[in-house]
């Protein structure tokens, strides 16, 4: 009787414990890409700054689109990642956002490495540039995210707008259509070196497709918080010269529906860990906290404490 009443008292107390740990769910872009590893890394960066109270889960999205609307429907401790532009949208109800409520709860937690876009096409296609693509097949980005937004917006910009045969699939399936030969190249959204692009690179020829000094402004009126970025030569198998391309800035965010004191042990974490996390992954060095103003919200009240 001692053990059986011992050994419920051990389930008891376990159970409590479990009870007591605070969830998380990391909701980011799609597996294999560099907002995935990050949300990874976050979450093992936890573990490393002792928030042992802190049950961690990263969920694969399929990008900055899905996670906004997402949030206005996930309860509790909800962190995910968007560019500032697209978090604007959906509080001022703009495409693709429009008739939703709910986005006014979103608040900031912390930076995020900036989003490179690539440009990406197969090398034997004779595309040179931008004004190639007429005529071709091609994946503007992962169905619903960021990057097919932008590329779509680049494309009017550049009078490519009609001309190019655009292809409507999920970012995982682009990858292997310009493996197969089935479109010429496809656009993603990432911080480079992106991990798709180098595990394509290494058995398929890609050239990236960059951006004339003329295009970069006409472009940046898009937004004006993007920059022109510089992807050096190697970083891709193949690519031999580098290529000058658009960078957005990128925040993870919360929304009041999330625990002061989980938003304070989450973005804690990531300042005491973001110089072990460049260790495995350089891309953290970018991050500073002056670019939190660029994030547009409202802090959460446990990430300004």
């Amino acid at each position: 009787m001692l053990r059986a009443l011992a050994a419920a008292l051990c389930l008891t107390l376990a159970a409590g414990a479990a009870t007591a740990q605070t969830r998380i769910t990391l909701k980011s872009a799609s597996t294999g890409s560099s907002y995935f590893m990050m949300s990874v890394q976050l979450a093992e960066g936890l573990k490393g700054a002792g928030q042992s109270q802190i049950s961690a889960t990263v969920e694969e999205s399929q990008g900055s689109v899905q996670n906004i609307k997402e949030s206005a429907k996930r309860p509790g401790n909800f962190v995910f990642t968007s560019p500032p532009s697209l978090v604007f949208a959906a509080r001022d109800g703009q495409k693709p956002f429009e008739g939703e409520s709910g986005h006014d709860a979103i608040r900031a937690l912390f930076v995020m490495p900036a989003i490179t876009m690539h440009w990406v096409v197969r090398a034997d296609t004779g595309i040179q540039s931008f004004a190639d693509l007429a005529g071709k097949d091609f994946v503007p980005g992962g169905r619903g995210t960021f990057a097919q937004r932008q590329t779509e917006q680049v494309f009017r910009v550049l009078g490519l707008e009609g001309k190019v045969k655009l292809v409507d699939v999920e970012l995982a399936a682009a990858v292997n259509a310009v493996r197969n030969r089935q479109v010429s190249g496809f656009a993603t959204a990432g911080s480079h070196p992106a991990p798709n692009l180098q595990e394509l690179a290494v058995g398929t020829p890609i050239r990236l497709l960059g951006l004339s000094p003329e295009q970069m402004a006409e472009v940046r009126k898009l937004d004006p918080s993007s920059a022109p970025i510089t992807i050096p030569k190697g970083t891709y198998k193949g690519v031999d010269h580098d290529t000058v391309t658009l960078s957005l800035p990128v925040g993870a965010y919360g929304t009041t529906r999330m625990d002061e004191a989980a938003a304070y042990a989450v973005v804690k974490a990531f300042w005491q860990q973001k110089t072990e996390m460049a260790k495995a992954n350089p891309w953290w060095d970018s991050v500073s906290p002056d670019e939190v103003m660029a994030l547009g919200v409202k802090l959460h009240p446990g990430a300004l404490r």
